[in-house]
């Protein structure tokens, strides 16, 4: 009897123990998802074939049992399912992630909650027949996923009053602060680069505070006012992102910003927004929120900002780096090697002056620009800036030029992007590869957009290596039907399978660049 109720606990255990290490998982899931129930159940619906495998299905066995009472012996019968929930815990142990899990205290309470719901489902089966314990178990161990999104659902009024108190809370510090700057940076692209680069022109001058790394939501933004916002701070750079529309208007409605930098516009998260105007709209949600003495600095290089500009009533200032520009700050003679770029900068009145920083890319030149027209309109001199924009150091995993003759692109690809990192490379005169998996979140357009890319790659690079099986068609067909040498192009399993290949590759000198790297969520 003894020796029956240690191997049902043991059983019970390993249950717990099995349903915390994958809902860790779907939490990491969940949490990439914004912790929206409906992203999340879309994700679910979408990726299926991780939900319905061997690591997730094994506790299915045991559900069988059910209908074997009395034909097997009940101590053999919890032996079993403890074996089987035991190799399921271990095959779902955490793996390295590309963005890992932060375990926030809402993750906390999202997995505190449904381990809560799962035990009160799995305790009682403690005391039905072996049969019934060990299939219910079985049953209740297969569905974590389910868990995960039930708790989140019954957490939304909690977190939003959490939410709500934090917001007052970050409005009160502001208010307290009525002589602070306010800069709100957006874009569809290139919004962490320009934030860091406005930061480090300002602070020449300024004690200037900014959302840290990709701090880009209401959320967010409210948590650096509340942790890092001090009295000696006299600008703040707002990093504001966006997935639906309203999202920029609810971050200015509680930092009001007196000057905005729109950087890119691009048909990126159309799974969100469903179309390109939403997204203008959305963006010019920034310039909208300004008051009649501030000013919105505007990238008209980008064919959509050109477009909106012609109409706009607010106070605004253009910038851009094309050839063609007749922007009110240009960027000319721009020059881009494998230490970095240079070109002049030509101000409204006239005033030039030539630049050299470590930095590559037309896109990031163009942001530089709109950086130092603002820096300017604040008092920061050309001559100040000669210095900072020459220190400057890309951001990780954007256009970073590294020592082995890659470039790392990798973080979160959009068609405007994509073209204006394969313009880079074409620059380069040695053979240049390109390794991409190609792009996601672009809604009903992502075949046909990734298609694009492919054809105009096709003259941008000498080898081309597409990442993943699911994502490669529309891309390899692209380049293809561009003309691309097929014997120049590979379709890797994964990325370390494309690096081996890139590795493999007939010694010559060469640059190679990482374009987009899928999050974990697809």
């Amino acid at each position: 009897m003894q020796m029956l109720l240690t191997v049902k606990l043991l059983m019970l255990l390993t249950a717990a123990l099995n349903f915390f290490l994958q809902a860790i998982g779907y939490t990491h899931m969940l949490q990439l998802n914004s912790y929206r129930t409906e992203r999340y159940r879309k994700w679910c619906r979408e990726n299926d074939e991780k939900l319905v495998n061997v690591r997730h299905l094994l506790p299915f066995l045991c559900i069988p049992a059910i209908w074997m009472n009395g034909r097997v012996p009940e101590i053999a019968l919890y032996a079993t399912a403890a074996g089987v929930l035991l190799l399921t815990a271990l095959l779902n142990l955490p793996k390295k992630a590309k963005k890992p899990l932060v375990y926030t205290a809402r993750v906390w309470r999202v997995l505190f909650l449904q381990t809560v719901l799962f035990l009160l489902c799995a305790i009682p089966c403690f005391f039905l027949s072996a049969p019934r314990s060990v299939g219910f178990l079985g049953l209740f161990s297969t569905v974590v996923w389910l868990w995960t999104g039930v708790a989140n659902f019954l957490l939304t009024p909690l977190e939003k009053a959490i939410a709500n108190h934090f917001v007052k809370d970050a409005r009160r510090i502001l208010a307290a602060h009525d002589d602070l700057t306010v800069i709100g940076i957006t874009g569809s692209f290139g919004k962490t680069s320009v934030k860091n680069f406005l930061h480090a022109l300002l602070s020449v001058k300024y004690n200037t505070l900014k959302t840290p790394a990709s701090f880009n939501t209401t959320m967010g933004v409210v948590r650096t006012v509340r942790e890092e916002l001090r009295p000696s701070h006299e600008m703040f750079l707002v990093e504001m992102g966006a997935r639906q529309n309203g999202d920029i208007a609810e971050i200015c409605d509680l930092v009001h910003p007196r000057y905005g930098i729109i950087a890119s516009i691009g048909e990126q998260h159309l799974e969100t927004f469903k179309t390109i105007d939403n997204i203008i709209a959305t963006k010019f949600e920034l310039a909208d929120a300004l008051p009649k003495d501030g000013c919105v600095f505007l990238n008209t290089d980008n064919a959509y900002i050109r477009q909106k500009a012609q109409t706009l009533c607010v106070p605004h200032v253009t910038y851009g780096a094309a050839a063609d520009s007749d922007a009110d700050w240009r960027a000319s003679d721009i020059t881009v090697g494998t230490s970095g770029s240079s070109f002049t900068l030509t101000a409204p009145n006239g005033e030039s002056r030539r630049y050299t920083t470590r930095l590559l890319g037309l896109h990031t030149v163009q942001n530089l620009v709109g950086c130092m027209a603002l820096a300017y309109t604040l008092g920061v001199s050309l001559e100040d800036m000669v210095y900072p924009v020459k220190k400057l150091q890309p951001v990780e995993h954007r256009l970073q030029l590294l020592p082995n003759g890659y470039i790392d692109d990798a973080y979160n690809a959009n068609p405007a992007g994509f073209r204006s990192a394969l313009d880079t490379l074409s620059l380069f005169p040695m053979r240049r590869v390109l390794v991409t998996p190609g792009m996601v979140e672009l809604g009903e357009r992502q075949e046909a957009l990734n298609e694009e890319l492919g054809g105009y790659a096709a003259d941008k690079c000498d080898v081309a290596v597409l990442v993943g099986e699911k994502q490669a068609p529309p891309l390899k067909k692209g380049l293809l039907d561009a003309g691309f040498d097929a014997e120049k192009l590979y379709v890797a399993k994964d990325l370390a399978d494309a690096l081996r290949y890139v590795a493999a590759l007939p010694p010559a000198e060469q640059i190679v660049l990482l374009e987009n790297d899928l999050p974990d969520n697809y």
